[in-house]
């Protein structure tokens, strides 16, 4: 393993506000780690300090001497106007300066990234789509070290199981911050939890997610048996100071000294400590006593001339869990929006219980005005909310969901998501429900307050409709799953693991039918062959062979790029003649798979 990046004693603030002090960290070119941490703890802008896009207020990074850092941002930004391959061509000009090999590279990660349409604009892609191309951006680039800030932000549930299969297989090193426990299970080998409950600012665990949750409880178990053990010698050094102990020798000197630097650790102990808190999530329920809340029959709904579903039949009842999955674009909030009485189906009818009690929470987050404070945002009516039957102040309130006093009169558009999340949160749980209906409620939640989440709506007596591509939370919670499959059908499933292996029988048959309706046909209409049988198995064979002359060009690359090449110049031009006579062979072998295709083809 080689040593690619070292921080060291970083720190940085935003105005008063401390994100992060003497963080001193390093990743080397096996990484494959997941940043974990709070809301607010400064994950992000932690990773755009590695990336080098921001400077730290203190500490310095070390980095390895050529090293390419591919960084991806939250937000996909692209240049109006462009289509994909545009975008693509653009992001690879640094990396390969001949545009043929740059032509290659564009080839083989639009196959990667299940783009078909290369002419397709960008301002006409999903958000999922947005954020394949984005990724692809930094893979044409080929660093040693990737950068990914919630990268799962916008991909639907193939989106996130096409990622989790490029970063298992991939030959960089990467650093991700994602709050997707099967993600970080799953993949990473190293999980990073940043935050001040800890002496160095951060818990870093070899190891996977689950072996990460066993180590973080054991630290946590013994710092704070290490606050209660420290708080009886500091309250018997109290003790003795207060019998009017005075510094007359060396002795009573150095035991006075001692007692207030163990003050202080139990001081440093204890704000650790309280840093372990997380926010508390507790909906209210009217106990409502019904066999049915909500019965849908025949619904059916389009958008222009696609059809969204139809003939779907839907029962909620008291304890009823659904779990609601499809590709962006299936139609998963239209429904919820109809179930929730908001917008009528095409046909169909929808029967209540009467006077039923629907909260529900959108994920486009509409329903908050952006230019209210946080204070007024959280209790409307004045100083003070009502949560079951007892008045709590404000202050109070918002401390129950990780606020600080200081925010209070902040607007809500100063707030990062995961906070704007909480708010919504907050407000829901206010109103007595029969029936919740959230749509993606755990965008921008750090994961302890998804675990509250999950705990509450797990012991929530009512309905709930679920729409989430949190995996974990969907096959902990749900009892059913209904999957649109975006080309208006819909199933139901009796949990995830079922429907994930249809989505993998659906997938191997697509793929099956893809591959006959590329494969060249050997006669023409007018029964003349357009391939000679030699060309035939040419062309069987020229996938392997492309795919073979690439990966030897990338070796090449990387022989060039070893120091003890560099350093030796006969051995230099050899690699360097090697690479031209590869780069030529792959050329030629594009060339020659086109010449087929188009013969083929005609």
């Amino acid at each position: 393993m080689a040593l690619l990046l070292n921080a060291k004693s970083l720190g940085k603030s935003y105005g008063p506000r401390r994100l992060f002090q003497e963080i001193s960290i390093s990743f080397d070119d096996q990484e494959k780690a997941g940043l974990i941490g709070l809301n607010g703890a400064g994950k992000s802008t932690l990773l755009r300090i590695l990336a080098g896009i921001e400077s730290p207020d203190e500490g310095a990074i070390e980095r390895r001497r050529d090293m390419r850092i591919g960084y991806l941002a939250q937000e996909d930004l692209f240049e109006a106007g462009q289509s994909v391959q545009q975008v693509l061509e653009k992001a690879g000009e640094q990396r390969f300066v001949e545009e043929n090999q740059r032509q290659t590279q564009v080839r083989i990660l639009l196959g990667k990234t299940g783009f078909e349409d290369a002419n397709q604009p960008v301002e006409s892609l999903s958000g999922g789509w947005k954020k394949r191309l984005a990724i692809a951006c930094q893979l044409i680039r080929q660093p040693d070290l990737l950068l990914l800030d919630e990268p799962t932000n916008h991909l639907d549930l193939q989106g996130i199981y096409w990622l989790e299969g490029l970063l298992k297989n991939a030959p960089f090193a990467y650093v991700v911050i994602s709050h997707d426990r099967y993600l970080l299970q799953n993949v990473m080998k190293r999980i990073v939890d940043l935050g001040t409950a800890y002496p160095d600012g951060y818990l870093s665990v070899n190891g996977d997610y689950t072996e990460f949750l066993r180590r973080k409880a054991e630290f946590l178990g013994g710092q704070a048996q290490q606050q209660q053990a420290l708080a009886g010698k500091v309250r018997r050094e109290i003790e003795w100071l207060q019998r009017g102990a005075k510094a007359r020798t060396t002795k009573a000197k150095g035991r006075i000294e001692q007692a207030g630097q163990m003050m202080a650790q139990l001081d440093q102990l204890k704000q650790r400590n309280a840093q372990a808190g997380s926010v508390q999530i507790d909906f209210l329920a009217t106990h409502r006593q019904t066999r049915k809340l909500l019965q849908a029959n025949k619904l059916s709904k389009s958008m222009g001339e696609k059809t969204l579903f139809g003939d779907l039949d839907l029962v909620l009842s008291p304890g009823d869990k659904l779990g609601l999955l499809g590709p962006n674009g299936s139609g998963k909030s239209t429904l919820i929006r109809i179930l929730a009485g908001q917008i009528p189906p095409d046909s169909g009818e929808i029967r209540t219980a009467e006077g039923l009690r629907v909260v529900l929470f959108e994920q486009a987050r509409g329903q908050l005005d952006r230019t209210q404070t946080l204070r007024l945002s959280l209790a409307p009516g004045g100083d003070n909310v009502i949560f079951r039957e007892q008045s709590m102040h404000v202050t109070a309130w918002a401390k129950r969901f990780l606020f600080r006093s200081d925010q209070l009169d902040l607007p809500l558009s100063e707030l990062s998501g995961g906070e704007q999340a909480r708010v919504l949160m907050a407000r829901m749980m206010l109103k007595p429900a029969d029936v919740l209906i959230l749509d993606e409620p755990t965008n921008d939640l750090d994961i302890p307050s998804l675990e509250v989440l999950e705990e509450s709506l797990e012991e929530f007596p009512g309905g709930l409709i679920l729409v989430s591509h949190d995996r974990h939370l969907i096959d902990r919670l749900c009892t059913d799953i209904l999957a649109l499959d975006g080309d208006g059908g819909a199933r139901y499933f009796a949990d995830l693991s079922q429907w994930e292996q249809s989505r993998q029988e659906s997938e191997n048959a697509a793929s099956s039918r893809k591959m006959d309706t590329r494969a060249p046909r050997q006669e023409t209409r007018s029964g003349i062959r357009r391939l000679t049988y030699k060309e035939q198995r040419e062309w069987e064979q020229m996938e392997d062979r492309i795919t073979a002359a690439e990966k030897q060009v990338e070796e090449l690359h990387q022989k060039m790029e070893d120091p003890k090449v560099l350093a030796d110049h006969v051995q230099l031009a050899e690699v360097c003649r090697q690479m031209e006579s590869a780069q030529l062979q792959a050329r030629q072998l594009w060339a020659r798979w086109e010449e087929l295709q188009a013969k083929q083809q005609a």
